[in-house]
This record gives structure tokens, C-alpha cells and sequence, in this order.
């Protein structure tokens, strides 16, 4: 099975807590804390493995946690650092946060990383802590919280040369004959469902991968037919070769089958107009091929719209006419034409250059239950309250002067809060007081 979209869930690990500790050593009076940081925690990385063709794994496999760091120790000895997890995907992936929309990144050479999931920092120990006021200090911090996300994988398969054209053209006849490619093929719309690659070689030595890619019809672009699924699968191809069906057995006009595919690639993205554009008049060994063909280029011609007109090749894939040439103009393009930026590219580079007019987020946010309970809120609060070690005492004073250095303390006077009101973060209740 060809699976080429997934959800998956990635949880980064946890910082290992700092402890509190004190030296208690034979001959070492008034020892000083010795509480030691906790190990950083495990990261989630993307790791692209060249033997992978599909993201079928991911169908029975889609929750992926990295292991927590170690705690923090006495003796000031630190916690070990967890390892990283890295989970394999194939070439060509594109990794987009399902809940932002942000791509962070596209992964198409083998051996490529991308963390996609942070692991959060060790907690430090009472060590830190001290000072001339406080040298013996009941302080450390619980480690940091991982990054937790959902992330949408697509697969956009690495072809060199693209075969579009509406179903039954004859493009999986065409890659059947020039790879060792095997797809499925017979007289009905639709027989493609995946698409297929094969390695073209020529006898000069040059080789470059030929994806005969299927679902292209009129509105596939608004997802009729297999729909937009598959049109991805075109923005990493350098060249296309465009298949018309010449024999007109099926009844169609081949000049409005050109026209209207065109405006589904040019609906999709309109830069992909621009890549080179080979018209392969296929199924010419039936008897009305050759009028028809003379029909199409006359059209061809006769149309202003086009910024340069594609050359036409004919060929039969059943008598071999025409192949040979079209493979080594196929190939010469290939050595002109560079690697054309991706949707993805162009939506991250995007997303660098206004990256500076995103809105500063709230450090923290008040609401009231209707039991009266004020609930403070915030990323930034949150974690300051996760990372505090609610078993001493001198680590909850040193929370609540954070609160009322980000200012919480004042916002919730202002709100209307009154001393012995209850304020929640989270699953803690704690009371207000003036």
C-alpha cells in the first residue's frame, strides 16, 4: 500500500529534576548544598532512511515519546542526559505543524535530520541557589517541560521527469516499456492509483527516475477524482512530459485535454508552467493519430497564450516509435534545467521574512470560574509553575516572587481579586493574599 499523508504525535522527553542536598562529610563541618542538575531530556528527530519508498509505518504507529532526563543527584553529580529519538521517514518528506500550519521543514537527501521536538533542560539543583543571604538553600527546579506537537507528514515523491496527462493516455504503458517498472495496466480510467517511479538508463550512460503520476483530470485541483492528492507529487520533478491521446477513442478533443490539464498544474501552483514541457502525442500507431496530431498543432500554434510553445514528440509505446528520441531530449533538458523550489520551500522562506511582525504571545492570561476561582493561564506561567519543586517551601516563595515580577499579583488586584480568594493554575489551588 502507497501511503503518502499522515498524522503523527511526538512528545519530546522531560528535564531530569534538580535535587536538594546537603554535603554531610566525616571533617567537612557546615557543609555546604550539594543538590546536583537533572540530565537534559530526549529529543524527537526526523531522520530521512534512503531504504524507505512509503509512510505506511506510520498507519499502525503514529505516537512517538522520548525518554525523560535523570534526576538530578547529591554530591553535585548531574543527571545523564537522555537519548534522543530518532524516527526514520523517506526521502522527500515535508513536515508541516498540524496545528499552526508552519512547515518546518523538507527533508529530500538521505541522511537529512530535523528536530521536530525539543527535549526540555535538566532542573537545576540547590547548588545555584546559594548565596551570602541564603547559603544553605532548600531550592531547585523541576526540569523543563518537552515540546509536544502534532505533525502532518507528506510524501512528495523524488522524480526527475513527470509523466501528466489524463487517465488512459497511455503513461504507465510508456513507463512499463522504458524502466523495469511493472505497473498495473488496462483500458479504464483510474487503473494508477499510486504513482510509480522506474529508472530510465540510457545507453550513453546518463539515468534519471520517471513517476508516472496519476489523478489528473479536469478539477482535480478542487479535488475531483483521486483529487489534489497526487498533484504534490509533480513539484519536485524538473521536467514534464505531457501525454496527449492521439487516437481519439475515447472522443475527446486533444487540444482541450492539453488546456484543461495545464490549468490544474497552473491552478496548484502556477510556477510549475515554468518547468520545461515535452508534448508526448501518444497511441500514434492507431489510424486517426496522425490527422489528429496535424489538427493539434495547428491549435498549438494558433495559441497566443503560451509564453513558448512545447516541443511535440510522437510516439507509439507499443512500436517503439519515437522512445529513443524522446529519452535523449529528455535527458539534454534534464542537464539545463536546475532543481525548481518547492511549495513547501517558498512557504518557509516566507515565514522567515514576516517572522518579525508576529505579535509578542502574553506572558499569562485571568479568567473566573463560575465557583468564583480565578485560573491563571499562559505557556510562559506554566512553565515556570512545572519547573518549580512544590515539596520545599523555599522553592514556592521563590514562585510566587516570579508571579509578581511578570506582574501577576498587580493584574489580579485590578481584576478585582480580594485577600482569601481562591486562584488556580492548572490542577494547584492556591489562596490570594494581600
Amino acid at each position: 500500500m502507497f501511503v503518502d499523508q499522515v498524522k503523527i504525535q511526538v512528545k519530546a522527553g522531560k528535564g531530569g529534576d534538580g535535587a536538594v542536598a546537603f554535603r554531610r562529610e566525616k571533617y567537612v563541618p557546615n557543609g555546604g548544598p550539594a543538590g546536583g542538575d537533572g540530565g537534559k531530556g530526549g529529543s524527537v528527530i526526523l531522520k530521512v532512511d534512503e531504504g524507505l519508498r512509503t509512510l505506511m509505518d506510520f498507519r499502525y504507529h503514529r505516537t512517538f515519546k522520548a525518554m525523560p532526563g535523570q534526576n538530578g543527584m547529591t554530591k553535585g553529580m548531574y543527571g545523564r542526559g537522555a537519548k534522543d529519538l530518532y524516527i526514520s521517514v523517506p526521502e522527500g518528506t515535508t513536515v508541516t505543524d498540524d496545528e499552526t500550519g508552519e512547515v518546518l521543514g523538507d527533508l529530500i537527501k538521505d541522511g537529512d535530520e530535523l528536530v521536530v521536538a525539543k527535549g526540555g533542560r535538566g532542573g537545576r539543583g540547590n547548588i545555584h541557589f546559594a548565596s551570602a543571604k541564603n547559603p544553605a538553600p532548600e531550592i531547585a527546579e523541576n526540569g523543563e517541560p518537552g515540546i509536544e506537537r502534532t505533525l502532518r507528514l507528506e510524501l512528495k515523491v523524488l522524480a526527475d521527469v513527470g509523466l501528466v496527462g489524463f487517465p488512459s493516455v497511455g503513461k504507465s504503458t510508456l513507463l512499463s516499456v522504458v524502466t523495469s517498472a511493472k505497473p498495473k495496466i488496462a483500458d479504464y480510467h483510474f487503473t494508477t492509483l499510486v504513482p510509480n517511479l522506474g529508472m530510465v538508463r540510457l545507453d550513453s550512460g546518463k539515468d534519471f527516475v520517471m513517476a508516472d503520476l496519476p489523478g489528473l483530470i479536469e478539477g482535480a485541483s478542487q479535488g475531483v477524482g483521486l483529487g489534489i492528492q497526487f498533484l504534490r507529487h509533480v513539484e519536485r520533478t524538473r521536467v514534464i512530459l505531457h501525454l496527449i491521446d492521439m487516437s481519439g477513442t475515447e472522443g475527446r478533443d486533444p487540444f482541450e485535454d492539453y488546456q484543461k490539464i495545464n490549468a490544474e498544474l497552473a491552478e496548484y501552483d502556477p510556477d510549475l508552467l515554468k518547468r520545461p514541457q515535452i508534448i508526448v502525442a501518444s497511441k500514434m500507431d492507431m489510424p486517426e493519430a496522425a490527422d489528429n496530431l496535424a489538427r493539434f498543432a495547428e491549435k498549438l500554434e494558433a495559441d497566443t497564450t503560451l509564453p513558448k510553445r512545447p516541443e511535440i514528440l510522437a510516439i507509439s509505446s507499443v512500436t517503439h516509435q519515437g522512445l529513443e528520441e524522446l529519452l535523449q531530449k529528455t535527458a539534454k533538458l534534464l542537464e539545463e534545467t536546475p532543481a525548481f523550489e518547492t511549495v513547501a520551500a517558498k512557504k518557509m522562506n516566507e515565514a522567515k521574512v514576516y517572522e518579525f511582525e508576529e505579535p509578542e504571545e502574553k506572558a499569562f492570561g485571568i479568567t473566573r470560574d463560575p465557583d468564583t476561582t480565578w485560573v491563571l493561564s499562559g505557556a510562559k506561567l506554566e512553565k515556570l509553575f512545572k519547573m518549580t519543586n512544590l515539596d520545599h517551601e523555599e522553592s514556592m516563595m521563590r514562585f510566587a516572587r516570579q508571579l509578581r515580577g511578570m506582574g501577576v499579583d498587580d493584574a489580579l488586584r485590578a481584576k478585582g481579586a480580594q485577600n482569601g480568594d481562591l486562584v488556580r493554575i492548572g490542577s494547584f489551588t492556591f489562596e490570594f493574599v494581600e
